[in-house]
């Protein structure tokens, strides 16, 4: 252990022995001579002033053996936030495959005839999440490549894939606007990179003081209507800007204030009707490729004796969950639900998904019987998990043939590239251990947890679960978890 690491330690061993809060008797602890971690972790959770009040489930495992090194409230029933998309990777691995891909198709019931679709389009969605606009034009490029200029039907967009449920059933109200909070449908895409399927990107950039900012939309498009009731201020004035899209609607209000030398900046919003979102996309690539039809735009069902002009496929799930993992992308987990649901039993239904996932976790180590689980991102306040039976699949999937995807899908404490440090890319990174912590984090209000592994030098590598519920500041209960990993890391 280098010298700055041993002060480095020796510093938080200072910070847990007189960190201020709550006095206990001394009877109640562990004896420090017999067992030094939980003496350790026990001093950090009693005096700390995040556990006041708050629910807290520590489990703790050799990665090697599976055994119990250290548990605090192990069993007890806690909201497990976004760690619940451990159970959702693992399923859909488990299920689906590391080479399983999402198809769309645009077909035709109809023939061509010289440069004309005789018939009715469709573009056919199976839940592919990582659609973006460039495939929407290559479908276009597609029909003009076969020298097709006019379709004599209907233009037809088809999202029966899955049911027409969009949201999973405990997702509250204000976070329908929100990208974590899109609706899911079989077809849809994102606007950029990070896959945020049935979102449109808002950029708002200052103008003069006293003006309004000016606004852009990514993609271009004419599905959303922008509301800019917003104006730029001098750069010592305090500012604050509001951009949210209304209820049941797709016009996009802003409002406040952005300062006259702010950069600028970006909202992701969720659109209402993603459907129909990818479906205007596609219309506008027609158009741009020249293509026009006779009949009307509509939503329906293709019928099953088609003609497949052209079909794009996906990246694999061993690809696919990098983003969703490292990101914590909801709408892949709630998708991935429907699809397990219907690729086992032919219903695209949260219902039909999450029996088929309680189902796969249990062979992972999970109880079902003491959990409640109601979607596969963790969004839900009414999810409870156990932090034992968390690390117990955690442990169970390594002996599995897609466990390297799975692991190297998870955020990788202190590295800086999003791809590869994800949501824990900025932490850890005070406490000299980063690149050796590989785990998700959870957030949802007055939540926190982080479940993963610890690989260590010259010992053996730990697996465990941290699940704190009621707290009052979720920076802070990350702040603990940090603490906790140290201990974990450089103590026992």
């Amino acid at each position: 252990m280098n010298t700055l690491r041993v002060l480095c330690l020796f510093s938080f061993i200072i910070l847990v022995a007189f960190v201020p809060g709550e006095t206990h008797d001394s009877k109640q602890l562990p004896v420090p001579n017999e067992n030094p971690l939980a003496y350790q972790i026990d001093q950090l959770i009693k005096n700390s002033s995040v556990t006041d009040g708050s629910a807290v489930g520590i489990s703790i495992r050799s990665a090697k053996t599976g055994e119990l090194i250290y548990e605090h409230g192990g069993n007890q029933r806690l909201r497990p936030a976004s760690n619940m998309k451990l159970l959702t990777a693992a399923a859909a691995l488990s299920i689906l495959g590391e080479n399983y891909r999402f198809s769309t198709e645009l077909v035709t019931d109809g023939k061509i005839s010289g440069n004309i679709i005789e018939g009715n389009l469709y573009l056919k969605g199976s839940g592919d999440p990582t659609l973006l606009p460039s495939n929407m034009e290559d479908f276009a490029k597609t029909l003009h490549d076969k020298g097709i200029t006019n379709v004599d039907g209907n233009v037809i967009a088809d999202d029966t894939w899955y049911d027409d449920v969009r949201y999973s059933p405990d997702l509250i109200w204000s976070d329908e606007h929100t990208y974590y909070g899109a609706q899911i449908s079989a077809l849809s895409i994102s606007p950029d990179f990070d896959y945020d399927a049935g979102t449109a990107i808002i950029h708002v950039a200052p103008s003069s003081v006293g003006k309004k900012p000016r606004v852009t939309v990514e993609p271009a498009n004419n599905y959303l209507s922008i509301l800019n009731n917003s104006r730029t201020i001098d750069e010592d004035d305090e500012e604050e800007l509001n951009i949210y899209r209304e209820h049941g609607k797709n016009v996009i209000k802003i409002e406040g204030t952005i300062a006259v030398d702010n950069p600028g900046e970006r909202e992701w919003i969720s659109v209402w009707d993603p459907t129909a979102y990818a479906f205007h996309m596609f219309q506008r690539a027609l158009g741009q490729q020249a293509i026009s039809w006779s009949g009307e735009i509509k939503q329906s069902g293709a019928p099953e004796n088609t003609q497949v002009l052209h079909t794009h496929e996906s990246m694999p799930l061993s690809q696919l969950i990098i983003p969703f993992m490292k990101l914590s992308n909801n709408t892949h987990a709630e998708v991935l639900i429907k699809e397990l649901g219907k690729v086992i039993k032919d219903k695209g239904s949260w219902d039909a998904g999450l029996d088929v996932l309680k189902s796969e976790v249990v062979k992972l180590g999970i109880s079902t019987e003491h959990s409640v689980i109601r979607d596969g991102s963790g969004i839900s306040h009414i999810n409870l998990l156990r932090a034992n039976d968390i690390t117990n699949l955690l442990y169970s999937v390594q002996n599995e043939p897609w466990f390297h995807a799975f692991r190297d899908a998870l955020p990788v404490a202190g590295e800086e590239d999003r791809k590869i440090g994800g949501t824990l890319r900025y932490r850890m990174k005070d406490l000299m251990i980063e690149g050796r912590v590989k785990a998700k984090t959870g957030t949802i209000s007055t939540v926190s947890s982080l479940s993963g592994y610890i690989e260590r030098e010259d010992k053996e590598n730990i697996i465990f679960s941290f699940l704190i519920n009621n707290v009052v500041d979720e920076d802070k209960a990350k702040e603990l978890e940090d603490k906790l990993v140290f201990l974990l890391v450089e103590y026992y």
